[in-house]
């Protein structure tokens, strides 16, 4: 590790540093997409981003020959010391994320400063990466480097996964994406399923309405936090989270692809699709200003049409309340959820490609819908820890 000199970041100027560093290291990789810069100074910055009114985080730089050539935070979440073990989390549980490096020298200076970072704040275990919290960029890419990630999921060197493991890191959970032709109709068994379930009064599933964000955006996240009470690595999204990220999903939310569906008059299932944001912002170079702001303005609005034209839809969340889980009805509410939203996706927007998912590996309810409707996994996250 000659040469390498590890700092914490400390003020804007910096920040900023630990941003670019990203671009410099991924520039050359075909299938990686640059975020938006703003989004990630955001993510970074107390003050604005609301997972700092429950966590703390450091981030650190690499220098060497006076060149920044990696990058990693490590933070402490006071909700997931609230969390029993078995859910990924419990007291002394620490994590580390957003690692970037050029080599396996620098990869491990930066860890093992992330851990000493942790172990000053009590940590005794160490889970990573988590960018910055499960809600975020969570694991490690190590299938499906070959092709582009869709919006808000990661895409990393292959070579990161060797030089984790070198540390002394063992994969503890994968979480699944899928890849579905949504061009084509489902098995005649799924179309059964959604037919019956439009024969059953008691059933309606219904779009959301964007004039009333606020309001549905609160409906969706009762669900979402009762259906994911007990899901490993989740903490509960506050009050100042959810507002959060109702501002920066907004832009990217359609009535058509956020469906709710409701038995016997009450909301107990949502699932949520989003127009691949990646796709058209691959050629901004992280940049809003001064022309990026207005070209994605316009492709998100189709031009005059008022719906995006994009070829992938992502399925970041779907929920159902625990009090049906592991029923017939709950698939069946998916199976139509599902089948609903893919039929405006192909119609209005022109897609002819989805991705399910983050989905633990150990979900076989959602894993087996997955599995009923063809789709097949086409990246795994990996998510590592390690005792201290």
């Amino acid at each position: 590790m000659s040469g390498i000199s590890i700092s914490e970041v400390r003020g804007k100027a910096e920040r900023k540093r630990f941003v670019e560093v990203q671009f410099a290291l991924n520039r050359e990789d075909p299938h990686w997409i640059p975020p938006l810069k703003d989004e990630v100074m955001g993510l970074i910055t107390p003050g604005k981003n609301p997972w700092f009114g429950h966590g703390r985080a450091a981030f650190f730089l690499a220098t060497r020959d006076g060149r920044d050539v990696g990058r990693i935070s490590a933070q402490v979440d006071d909700l997931v010391q609230t969390m029993t073990p078995d859910l990924g989390g419990g007291p002394g549980t620490g994590h580390w994320g957003m690692i970037e490096a050029t080599d396996a020298d620098v990869a491990a200076a930066l860890i093992e400063r992330a851990e000493a970072w942790l172990r000053d704040q009590g940590m005794t275990r160490a889970l990573g990466p988590i960018s910055i919290s499960i809600w975020d960029e969570p694991g490690l890419l190590v299938k499906g480097h070959d092709h582009a990630p869709t919006v808000m999921m990661g895409h990393h060197n292959p070579a990161y996964e060797g030089w984790i493991e070198q540390r002394g890191y063992a994969g503890i959970k994968d979480l699944f994406t899928y890849d579905l032709d949504i061009s084509r109709q489902f098995p005649e068994i799924v179309q059964r399923i959604v037919a019956s379930g439009e024969r059953n009064p008691r059933i309606h599933v219904r779009m959301v309405d964007k004039k009333r964000f606020g309001e549905e955006a609160a409906l969706i996240l009762s669900i979402l936090n009762d259906a994911w009470a007990t899901n490993w690595g989740t903490t509960p999204l506050t009050d100042d989270e959810i507002a959060y990220a109702g501002k920066k999903l907004k832009p990217i939310v359609f009535n058509e692809l956020i469906r709710v569906a409701e038995v016997d008059g009450e909301p107990v299932a949502f699932m949520m699709t989003l127009p691949d944001l990646n796709e058209m912002q691959r050629d901004l170079n992280g940049e809003l200003f001064p022309f990026g702001f207005i070209k994605l303005l316009w492709r998100l609005h189709g031009g005059f049409s008022g719906y995006p034209k994009v070829r992938t839809m992502r399925v970041p969340l779907m929920g159902v309340k625990k009090k049906l889980q592991a029923t017939r009805l709950a698939s069946q509410l998916a199976f139509m959820m599902i089948e609903y939203i893919r039929r405006d996706s192909v119609a209005k927007f022109g897609a002819s490609r989805a991705e399910i998912g983050w989905i633990l590996d150990d979900n076989q309810g959602m894993n087996s819908i997955a599995g009923a409707i063809d789709s097949h996994v086409n990246k795994i996250y990996r998510i590592y820890a390690r005792t201290l």
